[in-house]
């Protein structure tokens, strides 16, 4: 099903400052992978999540989702396919009740109106939370916000979930809920996170980036157990990694 893939070809964009955030990356992701995007701050993560959703376009070269390529003319179309869930849900969540906040995206394709009940609810049940449905979003605590964001892109329908740091900030029980919920989709998932432990349990696949530039790509495991590498980047083993024989790294290992 190609309408799953996305394809980054030769894509760069500088700030209006100068500041070369994505410098000639490349990425080619296939229909049902979850793959994690991790890298140091400024590396470049947000601006290539940016980039995808047409928030901002590239100065050179081309992103294909599916077999569309992405323009200001084709982006309706690439945004049924494709969602996004920011790092922060009081970015995605605005309006007065829950309900609302999830039905904003099917109300805005001129759905009838049975039909956006019909994917609310759906996609309230879908993360657990139909309970919250009258609920302003301000009284949600953190993993609730994030929890409701994640069901505000449901509703879309999308083929492909674009995720930044969903578990950020959250505390230990919400952050396993989520990653309980997002393991649990068959969507082609792209996950940008400083969370590698998630990254290790969610996606087969992790992508590092570095000055604006893939600097390694392999399967979680076999780039995730690579100190030296994820050093060089700005990056430490996943905790749970850390002491593991395999790494030959003490429990204590700074």
């Amino acid at each position: 099903m190609s309408h799953h893939k996305v394809e980054i070809q030769d894509v760069h964009y500088r700030y209006p400052d100068g500041y070369p955030a994505v410098n000639g990356l490349s990425l080619h992701i296939r229909h049902g992978e979850s793959v994690g995007i991790i890298g140091a701050n400024g590396a470049g993560k947000s601006t290539l999540l940016l980039l995808l959703m047409g928030l901002i376009f590239p100065s050179q070269g081309k992103i294909v989702i599916g077999d569309i390529p992405l323009s200001k003319k084709t982006l309706p179309l690439i945004r049924q396919r494709m969602s996004m869930v920011f790092q922060d849900p009081d970015d995605q969540l605005f309006m007065t009740t829950v309900f609302d906040d999830v039905a904003f995206g099917p109300r805005n394709l001129k759905l009838e109106e049975a039909e956006v009940t019909a994917r609310v609810t759906q996609a309230l049940a879908r993360v657990g939370i139909p309970h919250l449905r009258d609920r302003a979003p301000y009284k949600l605590s953190g993993g609730e916000k994030r929890t409701a964001a994640i069901a505000s892109v449901l509703s879309m329908d999308p083929d492909i979930l674009v995720l930044d740091e969903p578990t950020a900030s959250l505390d230990p029980q919400s952050r396993r809920r989520i990653m309980d919920l997002l393991k649990g989709f068959q969507h082609t998932k792209i996950i940008t996170s400083h969370d590698l432990d998630m990254v290790l349990a969610l996606c087969e696949r992790a992508v590092v980036v570095k000055d604006g530039k893939i600097a390694a790509d392999a399967p979680s495991l076999e780039l995730l157990t690579q100190a030296e590498l994820l050093e060089s980047c700005g990056l430490e083993l996943p905790l749970s990694l850390q002491g593991c024989p395999r790494c030959g790294l003490s429990s204590s290992a700074e």
